[in-house]
């Protein structure tokens, strides 16, 4: 835990460096394993969300992530 305690405050810090007044906008791709889309897909359907709100709510939770512009339908 304290591992991971240390590295979000190294990404905090580095977002916080890094910020601008104007919003600077990035996309990310990523590629999974085919299980864990499977994973991910049946755990998206039980919560009845998409794939995509899914690995977004991941991401923020985990603190990888502060904001999300959302520009995709469900």
């Amino acid at each position: 835990m304290a591992k991971q305690k240390f590295g979000r405050e190294i990404i905090q810090s580095v977002i916080e460096k890094n910020q601008t007044k104007k919003r600077e906008i990035a996309q990310l791709t990523i590629k999974i394993d085919a299980k864990l889309d499977i994973a991910l897909g049946k755990l998206s359907n039980s919560l009845n969300i998409s794939k995509n709100r899914l690995i977004e709510d991941i991401l923020m939770e985990s603190g990888i992530i502060q904001e999300v512009e959302e520009n995709y339908y469900e």
